[in-house]
């Protein structure tokens, strides 16, 4: 029930603009951060909309990275899909908030997974 309502939350945000607010910009690929909880390590990966990258132990896929028209290095959102690779079962899918990760998170033992902005390159 808790992340039914999590996903609701974040769906309502993401679908009604703020006031005065411009739309949002779609950026080509998104910067993920992964940790492994177990031994302190972090990872930084750069991944194109469309794209999978293999973060320790965990294939994360970008569909989409949208960020503030006004301002480019604010809040970015991205939606993602977190799968094992070796059996293919899913851990997460849908959107992620840079400011609020927690919001929508990941829910893994070992592994957590975080988007930090959204890039245009």
């Amino acid at each position: 029930m808790r992340r039914f309502a999590a996903v609701l939350t974040t769906a309502a945000l993401l679908a009604v603009p703020a006031v005065g607010q411009e739309q949002a910009e779609q950026g080509t690929a998104a910067v993920l951060r992964a940790l492994d909880k177990v031994n302190g390590h972090s990872l930084d990966a750069e991944v194109a909309i469309g794209a999978s990258a293999e973060m320790f132990g965990l294939l994360v896929t970008v569909s989409d990275c949208r960020f503030p028209a006004e301002n480019p290095t604010g809040d970015a959102y991205a939606y993602l899909s977190v799968r094992d690779p070796k059996n293919g079962a899913e851990h997460f899918q849908g959107w992620m908030i840079a400011s609020s990760p927690a919001l929508n998170a990941l829910d893994h033992s070992r592994y957590d997974v975080w988007v930090i902005r959204c890039s245009s390159n």
